[in-house]
């Protein structure tokens, strides 16, 4: 079993590249077998996640063909079954985007229920109530959804809670519909506006995505694109927190400042200095920080996926400091591997009240989820002394040759895969 070894301590420095947004890409990949001709996937983030979605695609028959490890070839015109169901695609949470673009093209499918990260509980009730509204019927039978049309019909849906897996997938389903669809509600994520210009780019009409109202007219067929994925603004952000923790100066490359303005305000709140460039950011940080308040929302606020990271910015920031989540429930499971390393933190419902600590100290520690997991990195890179972390499989599921990135910046980390590396990690650094 691979895990992260890190020296703490060391301020990081230099310059870091982004890769592609595995939340963009993973729809992408699934809408691109709505066209029976090719599609180029460019900027393609080589993860585990992205790496179960195109098997999954390649075992219901499409063409993939990988270029090199960011791009791409994508032919759905050979798919001979609507049927999605492996050990793997099970793991991932993005299989239900499977669902959209095969009921969308086929009037048919029959795919997993997701997995993914145990973060908190997330239903596809609002994708299945899409669906039906535009006349698909929807049963959920062996660990499988099952949808089928006769036709899809487009119809007005008003989401009851924002959600973007909800959004993408009745967005796909509603391109090849008969007739208007308006998504109310919808989510405004990157991600969103991304797969619909992915979508537009291959012929659909899809106008609004990035606001609260999306509108599509069905057209009969999709062709063949190119098309690159947005920057992961997750990526991202968790360098800059690493950066903001530690101290140091490094400019994050290959990024669209927009997308981080919640991220990059709390950075500026906490004490750290941010420039914009037009595909870049520059943090500056001396590792003094201050305390301040978050609360996690739909973007544009302060996005879910980066929280266990600002908590483990604020349990080093003088003061007290608290952290709301208000998208998921079970996002606080890092609190008690972090409380190893040092932390203050108490858990009261939705709400952990941090007491800044001097530093954190090195230890063994389990990455819960994936972004748990990039947080704890974070932890350990300005903690002192050596620090495991187990579990790094969920970490790979989103992060691209992460301990290589952050080496390039001055951390001291490796990938290890026994005692032994272990011991002669500690024996090199010490």
């Amino acid at each position: 079993m691979e895990q992260y070894i890190i020296k703490g301590g060391n301020q990081l420095n230099g310059e870091v590249e982004i890769g592609g947004a595995k939340n963009a890409a993973l729809a992408i990949l699934a809408a691109s077998i709505m066209t029976d001709e090719t599609v180029t996937i460019e900027n393609l983030p080589n993860v585990r996640d992205i790496n179960v979605m195109l098997q999954a695609i390649e075992e219901i028959g499409a063409m993939v063909d990988r270029i090199d490890d960011h791009t791409v070839k994508i032919n759905g015109s050979y798919i001979r079954d609507v049927v999605v169901d492996n050990e793997f695609i099970r793991r991932i949470r993005a299989s239900y985007y499977l669902i959209g673009a095969l009921l969308g093209k086929y009037k048919k499918a029959e795919v997993a229920l997701p997995g993914g990260c145990d973060i908190g509980s997330r239903p596809i009730d609002l994708h299945i109530k899409g669906f039906r509204a535009m006349g698909a019927k929807v049963d959920i039978a062996h660990g499988l959804v099952a949808a089928e049309a006769s036709e899809l019909v487009g119809t007005h849906i008003y989401l009851d809670k924002v959600s973007v897996g909800a959004t993408i997938n009745i967005m796909m389903a509603a391109a090849m519909a008969q007739g208007k669809t308006v998504i109310e509600n919808a989510a405004k994520e990157p991600h969103v506006v991304d797969v619909a210009n992915f979508l537009n780019s291959m012929g659909a009409n899809i106008r609004g995505a990035g606001t609260d109202v999306i509108r599509i007219v069905g057209v009969e067929k999709l062709h063949k694109t190119e098309y690159s994925v947005i920057p992961d603004q997750i990526e991202a952000g968790t360098f800059m927190f690493a950066v903001a923790a530690t101290g140091g100066d490094v400019l994050v490359k290959d990024v669209i400042p927009k997308h981080l303005e919640a991220t990059t305000a709390k950075l500026l709140e906490a004490g750290c200095k941010v420039e914009e460039f037009d595909d870049a950011v520059r943090i500056i940080s001396n590792g003094k920080l201050h305390h301040t308040q978050v609360t996690t929302l739909p973007y544009p606020g302060f996005p879910t996926d980066m929280q266990p990271q600002m908590a483990v910015l604020l349990g080093l920031a003088e003061g007290t400091s608290t952290v709301t989540e208000s998208i998921f429930e079970n996002r606080f499971k890092y609190v008690d591997e972090l409380t190893r390393m040092g932390a203050d933190i108490k858990v009261e419902s939705n709400i952990a009240i941090i007491n800044g600590v001097q530093r954190y100290t090195g230890a063994r520690v389990n990455a819960p989820d994936l972004r748990a997991g990039a947080a704890l990195v974070i932890a350990g890179l300005v903690a002192e002394g050596i620090t495991v972390i187990d579990d790094i499989y969920y970490i790979e599921r989103g992060y691209e040759r992460f301990e290589q990135k952050l080496s390039g910046i001055g951390a001291r980390i490796e990938k290890v895969s026994d005692e032994k590396e272990i011991q002669k990690f500690i024996l090199k650094v010490s």
